[in-house]
């Protein structure tokens, strides 16, 4: 899946948003993911070792917010059910880990 800059930028904001949101620091979300805090900053970047990184991300950030009860601000790129893109590995996603 590529995306032209302007979804790359939207996706970036989305990042970010749903971060300030979530009120976690970049060490907190790198714990949780068994990562450091910099790969978190890369993979919020679009600057990811793997194509599913943004995803696994995205999906920690929505189930923390959904957990405390607020609303994710959406991601207009990464988007639909990610099972049903064919290049993606599903249960790299799955596993929620940024190794």
């Amino acid at each position: 899946m590529s995306l032209n800059p302007q979804e790359m930028q939207a996706t970036r904001n989305s990042f970010q948003q749903n971060m300030a949101l979530l009120n976690q620091s970049y060490e907190e979300i790198a714990q949780a993911l068994q990562t450091n805090a910099t790969y978190v900053q890369s993979v919020a970047d679009l600057d990811a070792a793997h194509i599913e990184d943004p995803w696994i991300l995205k999906n920690y950030l929505e189930q923390q917010l959904h957990a405390i009860g607020k609303t994710s601000v959406p991601f207009t790129a990464l988007k639909g059910d990610y099972h049903q893109y064919w290049f993606l590995d599903s249960r790299r996603i799955e596993a929620g880990t940024l190794q």
